[in-house]
């Protein structure tokens, strides 16, 4: 059984159990969130739109953390014009621990 989810503005497929990152949530360690914004559900037989209104992904907080650095680095050529820019993206890690359709 698996879901797609969205969380963040972006889409996962998940099964119970795994462990993925998303953009930061504001939660703290070891607390229950519910996903109620679930795009697709299989459970033997592929549900979406409205028979995957009612589904809910539920999961743990795992722990919140910091990306590796992304480096942006765009030059154009021949004309002695470069820039170099980073960052590094806020996430949370969480453990889906149900899904119920």
């Amino acid at each position: 059984m698996y879901a797609i989810i969205k969380c963040g503005g972006k889409q996962y497929k998940v099964c119970v159990g795994d462990i993925i990152n998303v953009d930061k949530l504001s939660k703290e360690p070891k607390e229950n969130i519910e996903i109620s914004d679930v795009l697709a559900v299989n459970d033997g037989e592929l549900k979406t739109g409205e028979a995957a209104k009612n589904a809910v992904v539920s999961a743990v907080v795992i722990n919140e953390g910091r990306d590796k650095k992304v480096i942006i680095f765009k030059k154009r050529r021949r004309k002695d014009s470069k820039l170099k820019r980073g960052f590094r993206r806020d996430f949370t890690r969480i453990q889906i621990t149900n899904i119920a359709a």
